[in-house]
């Protein structure tokens, strides 16, 4: 009787690859602007996660947009906990409705125009009406392998995640439709 239950186990292994399941890797909240755009972005992204965000720098002058190198212009803050939850949340702010134009390799992005569209957040004064960009990257197991730095390999094509792909994980799994 046992060897027949691990039988069906090894079959069930072989038939499904643990190497092509696709995972959430991380989800990137960013808010751009300067001086008190900035500071109200940098306040609103605080809210939404919990955590204190990193500010980005320009590299570039762009003089018609009175930008000029190392003025600040943007903040970010990095998800990698309680991430479907947290997208779940995300979703329901664009009300699980995305563009295929929208997806690309490995990631996804969607803006959301005013952080009150997202549920449980309520109207703050000093921030006034404000929208930010989530990015959403997808994986597979053996990323890390090229990402490392000591001993890094190569990893084949294949481990990359297309664009049909995703949006079939995201039907199956977020209920998420596409236009």
């Amino acid at each position: 009787m046992a060897g027949k239950a691990e039988t069906k186990k090894t079959e069930k292994l072989v038939k499904e690859n643990l190497m092509r399941e696709i995972k959430l890797d991380k989800v990137v909240l960013s808010v751009g602007g300067v001086a008190e755009d900035l500071e109200k972005g940098f306040q609103l992204l605080q809210i939404i996660t919990g955590r204190k965000p990193a500010k980005t720098m320009s590299r570039k002058r762009i003089p018609s947009l009175g930008v000029r190198p190392k003025l600040e212009v943007g903040a970010v803050v990095t998800i990698r906990k309680d991430l479907k939850t947290f997208l779940k949340r995300m979703l329901d702010g664009r009300e699980n409705t995305l563009k295929k134009s929208q997806v690309s390799e490995n990631n996804f992005s969607f803006g959301i125009k005013e952080y009150i569209e997202i549920p449980e957040m309520e109207y703050q004064r000093e921030i006034g009406i404000r929208g930010l960009d989530v990015t959403v990257v997808l994986k597979r197991t053996g990323r890390r392998v090229a990402l490392k730095k000591a001993k890094r390999g190569k990893v084949s094509r294949r481990q990359n995640i297309s664009k049909e792909e995703i949006i079939k994980f995201m039907e199956e799994n977020f209920n998420t439709k596409f236009e």
